[in-house]
């Protein structure tokens, strides 16, 4: 009997030490990790669980500075910067990879998790862990590369359509467009066609107010890239808008562009100076308020675009000036932007916004409008400015780390609470 009771704590200690001796071994190898600092998903987390993902960038061995752009095939080029520093100062990787226009979520989120681990193992390498690493290859090479019959042509349509209602109110649009591009180093191609309509109806007692709004256009632009710096191209337009007081509008504006960084470095900074000058052939819908019907005018405008993505933020904002050579009185400038900053540990602060001296609305219609059309926004309206601006705020406290993913119950935390007892 008492050998029997014996053998049974023992059993017990060893049952109880067991967990406690591996816990501590992938605790010790847990602090061993990697620090990385990104926007890292939930799928991310799982798919490389060698990491610890920590809060602030001050903490990390490595930051990834996250970027992505559209590509010619209407697909999206993902890249993503890697920036050693404390035992990792000084190196720096730049990987990524490129989904096509039918990618599903789980094919993108392979990619993502694949281009990731090759870019950060030349990292983990230098810490403990390097040793449980393996690293295989896939899939066999193919010694040939199949000719693209498209010739790099990608063609992309659409059509929607909405209808609500209730007992006063009635609504429906439809929407429809094909777009034709084709992307390589030295060309860019686009072309699109859309049309739009919207109708409204409103009854109020016995009375029924009814509105609608239509426009249709085809643009095309043609750049051709004549250096690292510079590109040459135009675009044109063709169209009506019953919003803007346009039976038909013909656009033609050549232009010229100088980027002050190089384009290969599109996706982290840029800096384009961008000149155009061309005509505009219109023909309105109603008589102007300067008593035109139509008219032939000769325009140019200038815009300058910054973009920057580092580790302390993002900057992105456009200054646009533009007016009619008759005129010059009748111009217009624009500014929009938008503003990222990390401020410091947890405390992130973004500012959006864009203002407009507007002068060049020489498209009015004459004749004064109604209510309906004033209240619901269907023709274009007098004004010398307009702006919007937006701002937030996220701050975050508590544990650097932050690695685990507990999936149970959905997303919790967005309005209420939940006890979770087990």
């Amino acid at each position: 009997m008492k050998r029997l009771i014996f053998l049974s704590v023992l059993s017990l200690f060893f049952l109880k030490a067991l967990p406690q001796e591996m816990s501590s071994q992938s605790d010790t190898l847990r602090k061993d990790a990697l620090n990385v600092f990104m926007d890292a998903s939930d799928y991310i987390r799982k798919e490389i669980p060698y990491l610890n993902y920590v809060r602030d960038i001050r903490d990390a061995g490595v930051y990834i500075i996250t970027t992505y752009q559209r590509t010619g095939s209407g697909g999206m080029q993902y890249t993503y910067f890697l920036v050693g520093q404390h035992q990792f100062a000084g190196m720096r990787d730049t990987i990524s990879f490129v989904t096509t226009p039918d990618e599903t979520t789980e094919g993108r989120r392979q990619k993502e998790v694949n281009t990731l681990k090759m870019g950060l193992m030349r990292y983990v390498a230098r810490t403990p862990l390097a040793k449980y690493m393996r690293i295989s290859f896939s899939e066999p090479l193919s010694e040939t590369v199949s000719s693209d019959k498209w010739n790099s042509w990608v063609f992309r349509s659409s059509l929607n359509g909405y209808l609500n209602g209730q007992k006063t109110y009635k609504s429906n649009y439809v929407s429809g467009s094909i777009t034709a591009s084709r992307i390589t180093e030295d060309w860019k191609i686009n072309m699109n066609a859309r049309y739009y309509k919207n109708t409204s109806k409103f009854i109020i007692d016995e009375n029924t107010v009814e509105s609608s709004s239509n426009s249709k256009y085809f643009t095309a632009l043609i750049v051709k890239s004549l250096s690292d710096h510079w590109s040459a191209g135009g675009s044109t337009s063709l169209g009506s808008s019953s919003y803007s007081n346009k039976k038909l509008y013909y656009n033609l504006m050549p232009g010229i562009e100088y980027d002050l960084f190089p384009y290969s470095e599109s996706t982290r900074r840029q800096l384009r100076i961008l000149y155009s000058a061309g005509i505009s052939l219109v023909q309105y819908t109603d008589t102007t308020i300067y008593d035109k019907i139509k008219e032939n005018l000769w325009l140019h405008t200038i815009s300058a675009s910054y973009e920057v993505v580092q580790k302390w933020g993002s900057i992105d904002f456009t200054l646009t000036y533009s007016n009619y050579f008759h005129d010059w009185s009748k111009n217009n400038l624009s500014f929009d932007g938008y503003l990222s900053l990390r401020i410091t540990k947890g405390l992130n602060v973004t500012f959006g916004g864009g203002a407009s001296l507007i002068h060049d609305q020489i498209n009015l219609v004459k004749q004064d409008l109604s209510y309906d059309e004033i209240l619901l926004r269907r023709k274009e309206l007098a004004t010398q400015y307009q702006y919007f601006t937006s701002f937030g705020f996220t701050y975050t406290f508590g544990s650097i780390y932050n690695n685990v993913v507990n999936p149970r119950f959905g997303n919790t935390g967005s309005g209420g609470m939940m006890i979770i007892m087990n």
